[in-house]
């Protein structure tokens, strides 16, 4: 049977170190500055009741269906999907899908690895004390000061990309694993030492209420965001899950090892927004999101607050750890794939794919600075312009990537996945992969993954392409 093969990348020790991967291909910037901040805008604790909901019904379904495809093919998912199609008698180009999903992954990297590298840049500034009583212009311009010098974002961008490519050649098992059993503890005591330190601040009911007041007028504004971050936060829809399901032992249970991960992510973005929130309330500043949050506010308030420094730096570290937990399941799948097109070592093609990345990234660091004003895709009185320099429309080299991934590859992977999953494979092949003996209960989760998910997914499709 296809699913007592052994992927040739090697094998996860046991299914707690699958759910530390999953775990730390989900957990990634958008837990820290984005999911906290939503909740606190869109109801509280209404909101955090409608995201579980939206998780349950599209993000799970499409983790199992990635992770189920995985484990049966044990190979990486172009080639899972490539000989599964075939096993099922449908046609070999649904591994068209894990390919889109692969170069997804690729182009994200490529500009997640230059907003990491803020992060390793704002370490050093916590370790020198450079935001130790700084104001809110100085805060501001700290950070323009970084994404307006292509030299800085270089630097950073490369030893980010270095460390990812470090822990991917090494392999499976004596490089994701033996990293990942570090990196995810690591980031688990780091939280929970910022919490602490949130207690201290004298502001931490403040914090709780901002994140958990119960306010459902507000959530009928955000379904459409609760339903957005289900399928984004869990690293569904380019085949990181999927790679990583090929390295899951066999008697382990896929559904509840994939509702762990779904509940671990929305802790650790809970978590994240209980003990910074308090923070920025003690340094009388107001909360936000995105960069913004991270790289503005948050230094403010740690330059501000007694112990910051450490606190900024112990946070900053967090940040980082994060990302890097995330970027290495962005660039796995590629490799699975190219090592066993080419039959290369590991460490040749990551150094090849790696180089391709960076590359592509200098394009996003170059949108922050050189080509702030080279515009793409601009709709203009005379016309479309592929590329328009000084343009008021279009969008930067940097937009337009995520863009391309985030609004069009991403949702279509995932509707793609669920699918294949749902429709293409042997109802008896989904069935062994999930062992779930209850006929009605299996009869559910099928359901979910065939009809529901991808209902939920088309939804998040279009609203993306509409903003």
């Amino acid at each position: 049977m296809a699913s007592d093969k052994v992927s040739i990348h090697g094998a996860w020790a046991s299914r707690w170190v699958f759910i530390l991967a999953a775990t730390g291909s989900a957990v990634g910037l958008g837990n820290i500055w984005k999911f906290p901040y939503m909740t606190g805008v869109y109801g509280g604790g209404a909101f955090v009741v409608m995201y579980l909901f939206c998780i349950a019904l599209v993000g799970v379904p499409i983790m199992l269906a990635e992770t189920l495809i995985g484990r049966r093919g044990r190979q990486s998912p172009v080639n899972a999907m490539k000989s599964l199609a075939i096993e099922a008698g449908a046609s070999k180009r649904w591994s068209l899908a894990a390919l889109m999903g692969m170069v997804a992954a690729l182009l994200i990297l490529s500009f997640y690895s230059v907003v990491a590298g803020w992060s390793l840049d704002y370490i050093l500034g916590m370790g020198r004390g450079d935001f130790t009583g700084i104001s809110a212009d100085g805060a501001g311009a700290a950070f323009g000061g970084l994404t307006s010098d292509p030299w800085r974002l270089t630097l950073w961008h490369s030893l980010f990309m270095l460390g990812t490519a470090f822990v991917i050649a090494k392999g499976v098992v004596a490089g994701l694993e033996r990293s990942l059993r570090i990196m995810m503890p690591l980031l688990f005591v780091l939280l929970l030492v910022l919490l602490g330190y949130s207690f201290t601040t004298g502001h931490f009911r403040e914090g709780f209420d901002f994140l958990f007041h119960f306010d459902p007028s507000k959530v009928q504004d955000g379904i459409l965001a609760a339903m957005g971050h289900a399928f984004f936060t869990l690293s569904v829809g380019v085949g990181s899950i999927m790679v990583y399901g090929a390295y899951m032992p066999k008697k382990a249970s896929i559904g509840a090892t994939v509702l762990t991960v779904g509940l671990l992510d929305t802790l650790v973005a809970l978590t994240a927004g209980m003990a910074l929130f308090p923070i920025v309330f003690a340094a009388g500043l107001e909360p936000g999101g995105g960069p913004g949050l991270m790289f503005v506010t948050l230094p403010i308030a740690f330059g501000n607050i007694a112990f910051g420094q450490v606190m900024g730096l112990i946070f900053f570290v967090l940040v980082a750890v994060a990302a890097w937990s995330s970027s290495i399941s962005m660039l796995e799948p590629a490799v699975a794939y190219f090592v066993e097109k080419t039959g290369r070592s590991r460490t040749q093609v990551t150094a090849v794919l790696a180089l391709f990345c960076w590359v592509f990234g200098m394009g996003t660091v170059f949108s922050f600075n050189l080509w702030a004003d080279a515009k793409f895709f601009v709709f203009a009185e005379d016309g479309f312009h592929l590329l328009q320099w000084g343009a008021e429309g279009g969008k930067t080299f940097f937009d337009s990537i995520d863009y391309l991934t985030s609004r069009i590859l991403l949702p279509l992977g995932g509707l793609s996945f669920a699918l294949f999953a749902g429709w293409v494979l042997h109802r008896d092949a989904v069935r062994e992969e999930l062992a779930i003996r209850s006929p009605l209960l299996f009869n559910l989760c099928l359901w979910l993954i065939r009809v529901v998910a991808p209902i939920g997914v088309l939804i998040v499709f279009i609203a993306e392409l509409s903003k």
